[in-house]
């Protein structure tokens, strides 16, 4: 640009003039040129990158303007030449078929978008790489300062600003307090360090709080969001499950700082570990925290398919911040990745053995979880039953020398080898076989009444009886003796007929019978003799049948069989008790004078003594040995001990929650692309594989599994996971992330506004050895995390969220915070640590209403209604009401809401929890103080600091008038007082507690009661 100057003015405005000429170009010159990643690319992703980026389905006229390839290609961007450049002018023209963005995206650049895009291209339109995908390398500082103060310092300078002074200590341990544990700090905490002046007095105080187990507790809330941990299923059927022990886990995890590499590899794949822990294994629960899909009509493998995407987003989101979901049906339209990107993350979760179908909440695999008095009694039990298992092995051993001596003595006394197994030859009236033992084996059709006619060779001699043995068979209803529908028989006819060798037939005449066990008085053994189908022998005992049986049929005068001969044996079953037929049976006949029952299920056992000890297999050997110790006495009481214990400890193990936790199949499953993410139209087979546009996963051989994916985020080159976690535990503390799209850190993600600062927190996290509780005491050790929230006018127009740190954090409290606060102050807070969730105050018609009548919410008594918000029932489909602002734990969520929702301004107003707490807040300002100064101890104990004497004297007016009210209207006052379980240990006039408790639930509803300041 040329200027013709009339030089022929006064020397003075002459010299002015050109002084001002002069500072106008100098400001040109010096000023730098647009910087791609800070001030390029959001307007080409917000503009651009919809039609011309990373989605070539997408894409329109082949056009990229993502990459510096793209943009340079047929000339769309000239580096250093706008005017040639066809991007620019396009986006310069007047014509609307030509102008960009086009008028029907309803998109429009801005004279200053312009300005700073034709600059970019006159500085040589130079791209830079998404600033988080870059590695984390640590900023160069000094050591004498507080590295995050330097930081934040050096980024005011540049505003012309300075840190703000520093909070009222007052101020400060009420916010140490909150962000730390969630709860205010008590009155004697308060007191303790408003007295210490020393140096280190903020240090020591810190120190204190991490060690303080409701550090854990608090730190678990924003992960359990995270993880999408909930106490039921979700979907219509919503069935409870039992993942609470997961949660106690993380808790756990906080307060023993646990490395977050640690922390990361364990709940993504803490199974795969060599020798996983019982603790590695149940830290895999976070991946199945899913929602799970009982409804009817739900297609399995839709199911599965959905539950794999599910751990593959919210790993993505956890640990990457990128949004992998909008990779399931395409190309992501902004971020370099593909939609193959996304199937290969989901393969690392594709080989679980879930299938998808039914709806249990304790779906394999899970893992029984012991809690403390559990855990307790468990390894008590364990100890017994070791102690138990010692002295009977010691009592065995002792034995061993007296086995022999027992073994002949048994077959001395035997009387089963003057029996002898008839061999049967034929029988008819049923399919059946002979079995090596000699029993009969029906099997086939089973008529509704079946007669056997059983022939068999008899052996010559005299003989005085026979033997029915009625033997279970797994091939038997419930394993028992026949295929009736009880496993139960009904034999009303046993007849005998003696066949010669010349074909003549003689009955047997029998005098009587017995049995190991008759039915009652209606089928006893006798009636298969008197040729009435009306009796017979049964032996149901209103069980399944669980021995084997036997009957001696005793000749009325024993004789003599001759050579040759044979026997016919009829069994018949004409009970009106159909398919009531014997199922496998075995006979045969004895010469003893006076033969007698023996124990049937004893039979095996003297067979096994037959044989001699050194040719005995391992069955019949383990049977004599068994046999042999349980009669000793002693040995008997010792093993009837040891029963006791493993019957006690697996009872115990059965009342253990079960937990669901991950595993792979052995079989490994392939993974398809799917066409628009739908589970039934598959695509191109793919790999488990990391994203390309991070570093790969080291190479080894086989395929790579979960072990190697958990490893591999936390590697020191990956760019992502520091970086997100850091920003998430700032987030915490100052109310908004140092990138304020916790869950998003791609191209549509802003520039963070310090970036010195999370790379330092990220980078010092990582050299840390991945150590919370240093990152932690990094932040709020600084002088940045210490200075007062107090705010100008100016200040709060010019930077209203804080982004640039030059104040102190200032939000509203999550809903749960609010509600511990409360029941701390209130003195009523139970602070157990850990246990099943409990129901405490709730509308009782929500879960109804939710379930169809099905489910009723039941509230707790006692400790269950005061325990910590982390461990109040979370069910999917009705979150507790009380919690306005959270999320609902159906998906991932790591961006926290916050409400002031006059509703939420009803409940804490009349809701049971805050107005019985008030109550009990005003009993115990009353006990520490006296009443008359009762209104000033409440407001310290919740504010923790002391009452200015204007907000002393508007509480007391408020006192009066609510004594007033109360007094005129004393029904009203007890009502009020009685809303609540606990019970005020106080003895005061109804009247002056409800005023006084009217204040303190006025107290809780102050705006700076309710804020983090």
């Amino acid at each position: 640009m040329r200027f013709a100057l009339d030089l022929k003015l006064q020397p003075s405005r002459g010299l002015a003039v050109l002084l001002a000429l002069a500072m106008v170009a100098a400001g040109h010159a010096a000023e730098p040129a647009p910087e791609f990643n800070r001030d390029i690319r959001p307007i080409l992703s917000d503009r651009c990158f919809v039609c011309h980026g990373f989605d070539a389905k997408a894409r329109e006229a082949d056009l990229r303007l993502d990459t510096p390839e793209g943009a340079y290609a047929d000339k769309a961007i000239v580096p250093g030449k706008p005017q040639e450049s066809e991007a620019w002018q396009r986006i310069t023209s007047k014509d609307p078929d030509e102008v960009m963005p086009p008028a029907d995206s309803h998109l429009k650049l801005s004279e200053s978008e312009k300005a700073l895009l034709k600059r970019w291209i006159e500085a040589g339109a130079k791209y830079q790489p998404h600033w988080s995908l870059v590695k984390v390398d640590r900023p160069a500082l000094p050591a004498d300062k507080h590295p995050v103060d330097e930081v934040v310092e050096r980024r005011l300078a540049k505003e012309r600003l300075g840190i703000a002074p520093e909070a009222a200590k007052e101020t400060l341990i009420r916010r140490l307090s909150l962000d730390l544990r969630g709860l205010p700090p008590t009155p004697e905490e308060s007191a303790e360090f408003l007295a210490d002046t020393a140096p280190d007095a903020w240090e020591k105080l810190v120190d204190r709080f991490l060690a303080d187990p409701a550090y854990g507790e608090r730190m678990a809330w924003p992960w359990l969001d995270a993880a999408r941990y909930a106490d039921s299923n979700g979907y219509q059927g919503d069935a409870d499950r039992t993942m609470w022990p997961w949660r106690d886990w993380v808790v756990s995890a906080f307060n023993r700082n646990l490395p977050y590499d640690q922390f990361t590899v364990w709940q993504l794949a803490g199974d795969l570990l060599p020798n996983a822990t019982e603790e590695q294994i149940l830290a895999t629960g976070f991946l199945r925290n899913h929602p799970i899909n009982g409804e009817g009509g739900s297609i399995p493998e839709e199911n599965r398919v959905n539950y794999a995407m599910d751990m593959a987003e919210t790993t993505g989101t956890v640990w990457m911040a990128l949004t992998m979901n909008c990779c399931r049906c395409h190309d992501h339209k902004y971020d370099p990745l593909k939609q193959r990107d996304y199937y290969s993350l989901l393969a690392f979760f594709n080989q679980t053995p879930v299938d998808g179908s039914g709806g249990d909440p304790q779906t394999p695999p899970v893992i029984a979880v012991a809690d403390e008095t559990q855990r307790q009694e468990q390894e008590h039990l364990t100890g017994e039953l070791r102690e138990a298992e010692s002295k009977l092995a010691a009592r065995a051993k002792l034995l061993e020398q007296e086995q022999s001596a027992w073994e002949a003595r048994m077959l001395a006394q035997d009387m089963a080898d003057a029996w002898q197994m008839l061999e049967v030859k034929s029988i008819t009236g049923a399919e059946a076989k002979v079995l090596e033992d000699r029993s009969v084996l029906t099997f086939g059709a089973n008529p509704v009444n079946a007669t056997y006619v059983v022939q068999a060779p008899v052996a010559p001699g005299r003989l005085t009886a026979l033997r029915l043995e009625a033997m279970r068979d797994p091939s038997m209803t419930h394993g028992g003796i026949a295929r009736s529908d009880s496993g139960n028989f009904v034999l009303t006819g046993f007849e005998v007929m003696l066949v010669l060798p010349d074909g003549k037939k003689e009955r047997l005449q029998f005098g009587r019978a017995e049995a190991t066990y008759e039915q009652g008085n209606a089928f006893l053994v006798g009636g298969a003799l008197d040729d009435d189908p009306r009796s017979g022998w049964a032996v149901w005992e209103g069980k399944p049948i669980e021995r084997n049986h036997a009957a001696i049929f005793h000749l009325a005068q024993p004789i003599e069989v001759p050579p040759r001969a044979a026997l016919e044996l009829t069994l018949r079953h004409d009970s009106p008790h159909p398919n009531h037929n014997l199922g496998r049976f075995r006979l045969a006949t004895t010469a003893e004078p006076t033969p007698a029952l023996s124990n049937p299920d004893q039979l095996p056992l003297m067979a096994a003594l037959r044989v001699a000890a050194a040719e005995r297999n391992a069955e019949q050997a383990k049977l004599v040995r068994e046999a042999f110790l349980k009669g000793d006495s002693e040995y008997g009481k010792l093993a009837s001990n040891k029963t006791g214990l493993e019957g006690k400890l697996k009872k115990l193990r059965e009342g253990m929650p079960k937990v669901m936790v991950m595993a792979d199949r052995k079989q490994q499953r392939t993974t398809h692309v799917l066409a628009v993410g739908s589970y039934d139209k598959p695509l191109a087979e793919v790999d488990a594989a990391t994203p390309g546009i991070l570093p790969p996963l080291p190479q080894h051989e086989g395929p790579a599994n979960r072990l190697d994916l958990a490893r591999w985020l936390v590697s020191r080159d990956h760019p992502l996971t520091a970086r997100v976690t850091v920003n998430r535990i700032w987030q915490e503390f100052f109310g908004i992330g140092l990138i304020k799209t916790p869950e998003d850190f791609g191209v549509q993600s802003e520039v963070p506004v310090h970036p010195e600062l999370l790379d330092l927190l990220a980078a010092d996290f990582m050299e840390s050895g991945w150590d919370m509780k240093k990152l932690v005491r990094m932040i709020v050790t600084s002088r940045t995390y210490r200075q007062s929230s107090r705010v100008t006018a100016e200040m709060l127009e010019r930077d209203p969220a804080n982004r640039l740190l030059a104040r102190g954090p200032r939000f509203r409290m999550p809903a749960w915070m609010i509600r511990d606060q409360a029941l701390a102050a209130s003195g009523v807070l139970v602070r157990k640590t850990g246990g099943a969730p409990v129901k405490p105050y709730s509308p009782e018609n929500l879960w109804p209403d939710a379930t169809f009548g099905k489910v009723k919410y039941e509230r707790d008594k006692g400790e269950g209604l005061h325990r910590r918000s982390l461990y109040t029932f979370w069910r999917r489909i009705s979150m507790p009401p009380m919690f306005f602002d959270n999320a609902k734990r159906e998906q991932c969520t790591v961006n926290p809401g916050r409400t002031n929702t006059p509703l939420h301004a009803l409940s804490m107003l009349n809701d049971t929890t805050y107005v019985e707490a008030a109550r009990l807040l005003a009993a115990r300002a009353v006990k520490e103080m006296g009443a008359e100064k009762a209104v000033g101890r409440a407001f310290a104990i919740i504010l923790g600091r002391e009452a200015k004497e204007e907000e002393a004297k508007i509480l007391l007016g408020m006192q009066r008038e609510a004594r007033e009210s109360f007094a005129a209207d004393a029904k009203g006052a007890k009502a009020f007082l009685a809303d609540g379980d606990a019970v005020a240990e106080l003895t005061m006039e109804p009247v002056e507690l409800a005023a006084l408790a009217s204040v303190c639930l006025s107290i809780l509803n102050t705006d700076e009661a309710m804020t983090k300041e």
